[in-house]
């Protein structure tokens, strides 16, 4: 019997310097000129050399035949602490509770993690080719079309058990794309109107070209550290208050309805010392809607079956009752690969800090931030979640 005890507390860890290196649809350049460019902001931003990062983790679809070490050389790096993330959209919440592990124990005490992907015109579907082994063998053999057959599949199946309609959906895009319009580096530009959304060509039954992330380069970036090392350096931060992950859960459901977030739901709020009703916003991985309304009733929000409901009684918009994806999240911002698991990440530091400009949540003091990665035919793979607070 394996006895479990209880985790120890993030108390003294901290985030600090979000960037953003606006994305692009399309770019020649490779994944390493993307990080290149967020390590650069991240020193600036912090008044100090990249030299100076004793710690790197980085998460990238693209960035191959390097994996972290090679980039070490690349970018003139030192860390006495790596780490390389291939988790898709988990990625950024794992590098969290990766790195804070290791300011905690003494291993690094300036870490940078970083996600990034370019997008030339044949990169998605060389990612999509090698994506996975079980794609290779037991997904495409079948005719299977890549990412929006296999999460139509998932929302299908979502729908007809728990009745939620592709109008509930559209509800979720219309206000992230509401949010997007206040974002300057958001891609999508244009208002959506749900009648737009509905009448939007097909992709995969159910869903439509807007229910659908579009693929772009782009670059997103955070240091975690220790407290004092952040006021040394005179660095606003945000706390981390608690961080979850889980792999392979209910690994039973013939399909996904329900994430690892389930799990370990009440050790996120714990150690938290909060509660659901507590935050002041949430962002959402949000690759498809359909994950989003899961991570609402997984997260603790409504109960399973209830995310239908819960979209249809509040409204998700910057000022709305429930603000969600406050950048306007990937489907209206864009999905720089693995860059989409930390771009919520980033959103949040900035709402705690104060920064996000015309898209500013009022007096904004807590927020959740979830991470969805890796996905095979019928479900994904790994789950996380974190909470956040304003200093």
């Amino acid at each position: 019997m394996v006895v479990s005890r209880a985790r120890q507390s993030y108390d003294g860890v901290v985030l600090a310097v979000p960037v953003t290196v606006p994305y692009q649809r399309y770019s020649i350049e490779t994944a390493h000129w993307w990080m290149g460019k967020a390590l650069r902001a991240l020193a600036e931003g912090a008044g100090i050399s990249h030299r100076d990062f004793d710690g790197f983790s980085v998460a990238s679809f693209t960035m191959g035949p390097d994996a972290a070490i090679a980039l070490t050389q690349h970018f003139g790096l030192s860390p006495r602490w790596l780490d390389h993330l291939p988790m898709g959209g988990a990625a950024g919440i794992a590098s969290i509770r990766r790195a804070a592990r290791a300011v905690q124990a003494g291993d690094a005490d300036i870490v940078a993690c970083v996600a990034a992907d370019t997008n030339q015109v044949d990169t998605f579907r060389k990612t999509l080719a090698n994506f996975s082994r079980f794609a290779q063998d037991a997904s495409y053999p079948y005719g299977a079309g890549g990412p929006n057959a296999s999460f139509a599949l998932i929302a299908r199946h979502y729908m007809d058990r728990y009745g939620a309609t592709r109008e509930d959906f559209g509800k979720l895009c219309v206000a992230q794309r509401d949010n997007a319009l206040k974002n300057l580096d958001a891609l999508m530009k244009k208002p959506l109107t749900l009648e737009q959304y509905m009448s939007a060509r097909p992709i995969a039954e159910p869903f439509h070209l807007f229910d659908c992330v579009m693929p772009c380069a782009g670059a997103e970036a955070f240091l975690v550290m220790r407290e004092e090392t952040a006021v040394s350096l005179g660095l606003p931060f945000v706390r981390l208050l608690s961080a979850i992950e889980r792999h392979n859960a209910f690994a039973e459901d013939p399909v996904q309805v329900r994430g690892g977030w389930v799990v370990d739901c009440d050790e996120l709020y714990g150690m938290a010392g909060s509660a659901p009703d507590d935050m002041d916003f949430v962002q959402t991985y949000d690759d498809y809607a359909v994950i989003s309304m899961m991570q609402f009733e997984d997260l603790g929000f409504c109960a399973k079956g209830e995310g239908p409901d819960f979209v249809r009684q509040h409204t998700f918009t910057i000022d709305g009752s429930f603000p969600h994806n406050t950048s306007g999240g990937q489907l209206s911002v864009g999905q720089a690969g693995a860059a989409g698991g930390h771009l919520g990440i980033t959103e949040a530091m900035r709402q705690l800090l104060g920064t996000a400009q015309g898209r500013q949540v009022g007096d904004a003091k807590l927020g959740l931030v979830s991470g969805f990665g890796m996905i095979n035919y019928d479900r994904g793979l790994a789950s996380a979640a974190a909470i956040l607070a304003r200093a």
